[in-house]
């Protein structure tokens, strides 16, 4: 029986695309904006209550995690020596554990914040892309803790020596490190943060072939140009010594070789897909 719902294509017109996979899930999810509007609010006050609840949690043991990212600094300074710090202000310590514990807040409630972003931008995808981008807010929450790691033990002890060779000690002059607790504060968490972006780069690069923007064979042909480009992001997210800059570099450097085994990956996925889509194709 004819569909009598659409007219026939006009005569030597090209044939109609077969439908993605998934076409009938977004047609079935297309609403107003203004139920897009209130979907997003919805998505962002579960994002903020499971931010909020971090934050309770980071500022009631604001003390005890401020005094574990001192272990770096007490490494650096040498096992049973003192450690002591400083603050200038009347409040300053009081908003330094603020800003802790929004930090840890942030970063306790990342996987409830990816899970509400993938709800939210899901029903816009095809099924096929949404089983794909699945791995991806996995990763890049592993990726940021790895990064973190490498800041933890072994970019912070390496900072905090060279900076601690600098002491003068034994002459006329004597000069020692007394660190604000909210300048030390800010330089470990610059590098947590400019670590964990560094390391999402094996997930943008495979992101950008899934969209079919890059290759393998270009980010190879690409490599010099983007160990020049890493190297020059770690001396601007890195502290001021050469230290840091090598360690963030190098781990980068790898994990862009890493990014290209992943899209070989992916280029191999979209190759045995599409042949399997043909065979299919050619069996009707």
């Amino acid at each position: 029986m004819l569909d009598k719902t659409k007219p026939p294509p006009p005569a030597g017109a090209p044939p109609e695309e077969p439908l993605r996979d998934g076409h009938d899930d977004i047609e079935a999810s297309k609403a107003p904006l203004i139920e897009h509007l209130i979907e997003l609010r919805t998505r962002l006050i579960h994002a903020l209550i499971g931010v909020g609840i971090g934050f309770v949690i980071c500022f009631y043991f604001a003390t005890q995690i401020y005094n574990l990212l001192v272990w770096p600094y007490q490494i650096a300074r040498g096992e049973g020596q003192k450690i002591e710090m400083i603050y200038t202000a009347p409040h300053e310590f009081f908003f330094t554990k603020l800003k802790l514990a929004l930090f840890g807040a942030v970063f306790l409630a990342f996987p409830i914040i990816a899970f509400q972003i993938f709800k939210f931008v899901a029903p816009g995808l095809y099924k096929n892309e949404r089983e794909a981008f699945r791995p991806y807010l996995l990763w890049t929450f592993l990726l940021f803790i790895l990064g973190a790691l490498v800041v933890y033990f072994i970019v912070m002890p390496l900072a905090m020596m060279f900076f601690l060779s600098m002491e003068q000690t034994g002459g006329q002059v004597e000069i020692h490190l007394q660190a604000k607790v909210s300048e030390y504060l800010s330089l470990i968490m610059t590098l947590i943060l400019g670590f964990g972006i560094m390391f999402q780069l094996p997930v943008v690069v495979a992101l950008l072939a899934q969209a079919g923007i890059v290759n393998g064979a270009q980010l190879r042909g690409f490599r010099r140009y983007a160990i020049v480009a890493i190297t020059a992001v770690a001396g601007v997210l890195s502290p001021p010594d050469p230290f840091s800059m090598v360690a963030m570099a190098l781990p980068t450097i790898l994990l862009y070789e890493f990014g290209i085994l992943a899209v070989d990956r992916v280029e191999k996925t979209r190759a045995a897909r599409n042949a399997a889509d043909q065979a299919a194709a050619g069996e009707t």
